[in-house]
């Protein structure tokens, strides 16, 4: 059945580039459909994109509007629970999102991927090893490309990032694998509870084919039990890793693929991203040994434990994403480095108590580099801290004492606004200092 027919009137909630893929789309797929735009802002990235022609409403919610159509698409910003889509919902007009659209529309391969940490990395990842495997690759979702936009690449395989919120409003999507990585707390002012927002993600299992997921947690695994199912985790069964003469393999289901030395990405969750890329493609149907050497020079997303300097043996790690612990946490998990590490962390540390950080620290050969606004806070979290201003003072003073082995790592468990704009600019900012103290390490 098409899901578009007896469809006349469709009204856009939200703008900004999701709203404006979602325009862009209905008018060249659906032109005889009458299209209304809607953002409770009054002035709405986008609105100077919207084609003319295309009723514009903004500073709130139009309920007549919402009343009268026959759909709504839904920004994911938008919650389900706002009073004026309810409203709508208790009359009977269909609610879904652009990922729902895009299932409607689409009738290639796809990957689906979700969870609360490692996401982007994992979709990104996943992308480059199929396009290194001679696969035409369409990469977007909830990063980067919005999925309507990438239809007009005509890929062979998409690889989707799928929040909770755009999983909300979808119900068609098929998939050659979908996975759920993990579950941590996060967007409690949206959910009842951690179980209503797993429940959200594990929509992500809606007719999909087969499922992987974390087996460390069992939240990740879909309710239904028909749906052939693999795990990935940190021992070496189905995907996962083993010690292999002092080094740590990943393996899949006992067969070495490659062993972690020879990655460039850095930390243990970095470890298990890369065998996740590895597992969605075999379970898709592509030979990910053909991607090896992509993933070998995979060095992450930007700010995302990124590897933006190695000069003589000296790693240099934008991790300047890493705005809370939990991020900071996981970058310190399974670090192994012949030198020391130099931590930096700082910035505005919005009330967090930073106290989960003493352990690992106290397993790690590391000097604690403490700037910003709040780097006091950190003073007392291992010996060896050392307290600085700015980021340049951090690098003048640690450069000349560098050794072949040692790490240099952005990881500042704080937001960035009281020196820089965004995590992006301070991110930039350790990126370009750090391409340039590199050389002069001795």
């Amino acid at each position: 059945m098409d899901s578009w027919q007896d469809i006349k009137q469709v009204v856009v909630v939200g703008l900004g580039i999701t709203g404006l893929s979602v325009v862009n789309h209905v008018r060249k797929k659906h032109p005889g459909v009458t299209l209304r735009v809607m953002d409770s802002r009054e002035n709405p990235p986008g609105a100077e994109q919207l084609p003319s022609g295309v009723e514009l409403h903004t500073g709130s919610f139009n309920p007549e509007w919402l009343n009268q159509a026959d759909l709504i698409v839904c920004n994911p910003g938008i919650a389900l629970a706002t009073p004026e889509i309810q409203q709508a919902l208790n009359k009977g007009v269909r609610v879904v999102g652009d990922i729902e659209l895009f299932a409607w529309a689409n009738n290639k391969p796809v990957i689906a991927i979700t969870g609360s940490n490692g996401k982007s990395t994992v979709t990104d990842l996943t992308g480059a090893m199929a396009k290194a495997a001679g696969i035409n690759v369409g990469v977007g979702g909830n990063i980067g490309v919005p999925a309507l936009d990438l239809l007009e690449l005509n890929a062979d395989l998409y690889v989707l990032e799928l929040s909770s919120f755009q999983l909300e409003t979808t119900s068609s999507l098929k998939t050659k694998v979908s996975t759920f990585l993990n579950l941590s707390e996060d967007h409690m002012d949206r959910y009842q509870g951690m179980e209503d927002y797993a429940q959200a993600k594990r929509r992500i299992f809606f007719n999909a084919e087969h499922a992987l997921v974390n087996r460390d947690e069992s939240e990740t695994y879909p309710e239904d039990d028909e749906l052939p199912v693999a795990t990935f985790g940190f021992n070496d069964q189905d995907f996962g890793m083993r010690e292999i003469d002092g080094r740590v393999w990943l393996v899949d289901n006992g067969e070495a693929i490659i062993s972690t030395d020879q990655l460039r990405l850095v930390g243990k969750h970095n470890w298990s991203n890369a065998l996740v890329a590895c597992a969605l493609l075999k379970l898709s149907g592509i030979d990910y040994r053909q991607g090896l050497a992509c993933l070998t020079a995979y060095t992450g997303l930007s700010h995302r434990c990124q590897v933006v300097a190695d000069e003589k043996g000296v790693k240099w790690v934008n991790d300047s994403k890493a705005t809370n612990v939990a991020s900071t946490l996981a970058a310190l998990s399974g670090l192994s480095l012949a030198g020391k590490l130099y931590l930096l962390v700082g910035g505005v540390g919005k009330g967090a108590d930073f106290s989960e950080l003493a352990k690992p620290l106290s397993e790690l050969n590391v000097t604690l580099c403490c700037f910003g606004r709040d780097g006091d806070e950190f003073m007392a979290l291992h010996p060896s801290a050392v307290r600085y201003d700015t980021l340049n003072q951090v690098l003048t003073d640690m450069t000349p004492k560098l050794q072949t082995g040692d790490m240099v790592m952005l990881s500042p468990a704080c937001a960035s606004f009281d020196q820089f704009a965004n995590f992006m600019a301070r991110g930039d900012d350790f990126t370009q200092l750090a391409q340039q103290f590199s050389k002069q390490v001795s």
